[in-house]
C-alpha cells in the first residue's frame, strides 16, 4: 500500500487541477486545493468541477496563490508533503490585454510557494510550464534540449521565467522538483477560451468559427487523462531536478481537428479564415522520449477518440 500523502494542488478547480486532484484522491492521498475561482471564464464551470469530481479527503481554499500570508496559514494548518502547482493566469492572446494578472499569478504567486515549501520543508513539488516556452521552434519535434530563450507571448515567457526561479530554488535549497511542459490539452471539463471546447460550441450552436493562420496551423492535442497521468508519475517519482515534455507527439492540422468536431456534432461548421494572431506560434509537437524513459508514461488517446469523449460530455453538461 502506497504512502499516504498530503498534496497542495494549486489551481484545483481549474481544469487539469481537478482531475489530478480526482486521481490523487483515488490513490488515497489527502488532497489540499487552493484556486481564486476568478471570472477568467465561466466560475460556475469551476464549481461543478469541484461539486461532481471529487470525492475523498479533500479541502478547498478560496485564495490567491499571491496572497503570502493567507497561503502560509495553510502551511501552519497542513503538513503538506509536496505541492502540484498548477495555479496560473491562462491564455496566450489575453496575456496582450492583461500583462499584469500574468506577472502577479505566474510569478508573484509562484516565487509564494517556492519560498513556503523552503520554509516548511516540503518534499517536492511538481509545476506546470508550457510548450509555450519554445515559441517558433527550428526544428520539430521539440526537446527539453531545444533552445527556449526566444517565446513570442507574454505567457510563454512567464512560463521560461516560472523554469528558471524553479531551477535557482531547487540549487539552493535542494527541493526536487519537476517542471512539466504541457502541450495544448483538451477533454471533458475542459477551457471555454481553448480550440476544441469553443469550435465545439460555435458548431452545435450555429455560430462562424474564426480560423487563424487561414488554417494552416498544426497543434499537439493532448487529452487531459493523458496529462494526469504523467503529472501524477512526476509526483510519484519526485525526481531531483527536471524538464519534461507531455505531449501527444503526433500533430494534427487544426483543419484536421475542426472535420473530427463536425463528425461528432453532425454538423458542418461556418468558417471564417484570418491571419496568424500575435503570440500564437504554427506549430507544436512534442519529442516525448524524456517522459518515456524517466516518468514510463506514454499517451494512449488519440484526438479522434478524445474529441468524442469531448462532444459527449459537452453535450450532457449544457444538456443539448
Amino acid at each position: 500500500m502506497p504512502e499516504t500523502k498530503t498534496i497542495l494542488v494549486t489551481g484545483g478547480a481549474g481544469f487539469i487541477g481537478v482531475h489530478t486532484a480526482k486521481k490523487l484522491l483515488e490513490a488515497g492521498h489527502r488532497v489540499i486545493i487552493v484556486d481564486n475561482f476568478n471570472d477568467y471564464y465561466e466560475p460556475s464551470l469551476k464549481e461543478a468541477r469541484i461539486n461532481r469530481l471529487l470525492e475523498g479527503d479533500y479541502r478547498v481554499y478560496r485564495l490567491d496563490i499571491k496572497n503570502y500570508d493567507a497561503l502560509g496559514d495553510i502551511f501552519q494548518e497542513h503538513r503538506i508533503d509536496h505541492i502540484i502547482h498548477l495555479a496560473a493566469q491562462a491564455g496566450v492572446r489575453y496575456s496582450m490585454e492583461n500583462p499584469f494578472l500574468y506577472s502577479d499569478s505566474n510569478l508573484v504567486g509562484s516565487i509564494n510557494l517556492f519560498e513556503l515549501a523552503k520554509k516548511f520543508g516540503v518534499k517536492g513539488m511538481t509545476v506546470a510550464s508550457s510548450s509555450s516556452v519554445y515559441g517558433n521552434a527550428k526544428r520539430y519535434p521539440v526537446s527539453e534540449e531545444d533552445s527556449t530563450d526566444m517565446p513570442i507571448s507574454l505567457y510563454g515567457a512567464t512560463k521560461k521565467s516560472l523554469e528558471a526561479i524553479a531551477h535557482s530554488y531547487h540549487h539552493l535549497y535542494n527541493i526536487p522538483i519537476t517542471c512539466l511542459r504541457y502541450f495544448t490539452v483538451y477533454g471533458p471539463w475542459g477551457r471555454p477560451d481553448m480550440a476544441i471546447f469553443k469550435f465545439t460550441h460555435q458548431v452545435l450552436n450555429g455560430e462562424t468559427i474564426d480560423i487563424y493562420g487561414h488554417g494552416q496551423t498544426e497543434r499537439d492535442f493532448t487529452y487531459i487523462d493523458d496529462i494526469v497521468d504523467g503529472t501524477v508519475k512526476a509526483f510519484e517519482k519526485n525526481l531531483p531536478w527536471e524538464i519534461i515534455n507531455l505531449g501527444q507527439g503526433n500533430p494534427n492540422a487544426l483543419m484536421e481537428c475542426i472535420e473530427f468536431i463536425e463528425q461528432c456534432c453532425q454538423k458542418e461548421a461556418q468558417k471564417k479564415f484570418l491571419p496568424m494572431q500575435p503570440g500564437d506560434v504554427i506549430r507544436t509537437y512534442a519529442d516525448n522520449s524524456r517522459a518515456r524513459a524517466l516518468l514510463g508514461w506514454e499517451p494512449r488517446v488519440g484526438l479522434k477518440e478524445g474529441i468524442e469523449r469531448f462532444v459527449k460530455w459537452y453535450k450532457e453538461y449544457y444538456k443539448i
